[in-house]
């Protein structure tokens, strides 16, 4: 059985119910209509969906890139990265699964770089086109200074569209999730897989972002979710590969212009792409957030 679709995001339990789903569109909604109008001046608080702490939009005039690499990525203004539900399947303890609540955060061996293999008892090891993820945190409000020592939790789905703890198959598993703590620079990376594409969504990463490692035992400290995408020609080339099947097929069906996550635009959640789907791939992405 194919996973829920953010799409079908109403029927979450606990702290993804539909009012959060109507704040995030509002957020990104009124996001844009501010960056637009106030280039280059102060930033107004806005509440976070997801019971993330709320913080500011901010343009500044700094700049900073996404990293090098052949496509997607480039330069964005010093900004915050827009809000994202976490989904059905965020694992923080903000809702449950068929086994109760379900809380990667609390499980021994989740703070770790290689995401592939479950830890905690479960022996499950995902497999997929190899993906390195690179994400460097900056702090907009000090100017986009690196924010070392700030944790990232970040998950995704399988190549075949699932969840680990959630889906069928995999829910004994949790696979594809992990913590790291920023380094002194603000650099974060995790060793995985290129997710899939399941039906109704552009594929994509979630992510929360936390103030440091020891907070990061507990969604109610989160105060950034969102979410990165990658580059077409990227995904077109990724697909070929043996496993992906069902993701050429969905991937025909959805656009960025008409998911219901990155249509109002991917500047800042677009990642940089180097490598190929033999070889692997690394990802490499700059998020912005108020610390």
């Amino acid at each position: 059985m194919k996973p829920m679709t953010i799409h079908a995001a109403s029927r979450t339990t606990g702290a993804l119910g539909a009012a959060q789903l109507l704040a995030t569109r509002a957020t990104r909604r009124q996001s844009l209509r501010w960056l637009s109008a106030w280039a280059g001046a102060a930033a107004m608080p806005l509440a976070g969906c997801g019971g993330a702490a709320s913080d500011g939009y901010g343009i500044t005039t700094s700049t900073t890139t996404t990293g090098s690499g052949s496509t997607g990525g480039g330069s964005a203004a010093c900004s915050v990265i827009p809000e994202e539900t976490g989904g059905p399947y965020p694992g923080d303890g903000t809702n449950r699964n068929a086994n109760g609540v379900a809380n990667a955060l609390v499980l021994s061996g989740i703070v770790r770089s290689d995401i592939r293999a479950s830890v905690a008892g479960a022996s499950g090891v995902a497999q997929g086109v190899p993906l390195t993820i690179r994400l460097k945190i900056e702090n907009v409000v000090q100017g986009c200074t690196a924010a070392g020592g700030a944790a990232i939790y970040l998950w995704h789905c399988t190549r075949e569209g699932g969840y680990s703890m959630y889906s069928n198959g995999v829910a004994d598993e949790n696979y594809l999730r992990g913590v790291q703590e920023a380094d002194s620079e603000g650099w974060v990376t995790f060793t995985t897989i290129f997710p899939g594409c399941y039906d109704g969504r552009m594929p994509h990463v979630h992510f929360e972002v936390y103030p440091s490692l020891a907070r990061a035992g507990s969604a109610a400290n989160r105060v950034r979710t969102s979410q990165f995408t990658f580059p077409l020609a990227t995904l077109d080339e990724a697909y070929a590969s043996s496993g992906y099947t069902s993701s050429v097929r969905n991937l025909a069906r959805i656009s960025y212009a008409t998911d219901n996550v990155f249509s109002d635009g991917t500047a800042l959640q677009m990642a940089s792409m180097t490598g190929n789907a033999a070889q692997g791939y690394t990802a490499t992405l700059t998020v912005g957030v108020s610390l």
